[in-house]
């Protein structure tokens, strides 16, 4: 059995500039697996830099009100919603409550620096 911690996971600004905790990679664990697992979360009036992935990815929101930006297409997001964001499609997330808005990120297969472009 695998587990592991929200807390054991070291907390980063990412390229998009939210503030991201990296669960699962396969890069980083035994595990075989091909999708990465974040918890990420962005602060009240803030929102991440539009950038695009190769891979699809899905954000899942935990707490928090926010607009999800995809391609030319905004949705009001919260806690319960499921985003699917597919390959290459310019994203970003932008909080629009007074508490930090949370999600957790897949991004399959997993992410990898070199197939990002923050803009």
């Amino acid at each position: 059995m695998f587990v592991k911690h929200l807390t054991d996971c070291r907390e980063f600004t990412a390229g998009d500039g939210s503030i991201l905790q990296e669960l699962l990679h396969p890069d980083k664990t035994a595990l075989q697996i091909r999708y990465s697992l974040a918890h990420a979360r962005v602060g009240p009036g803030r929102r991440t830099r539009p950038h695009k992935l190769k891979s699809c990815e899905v954000y899942y929101v935990l707490a928090g009100q926010g607009d999800m930006h995809i391609d030319r297409e905004t949705l009001a997001v919260g806690p319960g919603c499921a985003v699917y964001i597919p390959p290459r499609s310019m994203q970003h997330i932008e909080n629009t409550g007074d508490s930090d808005l949370t999600f957790l990120c897949i991004v399959d297969p997993a992410w990898q620096q070199e197939d990002e472009e923050v803009f």
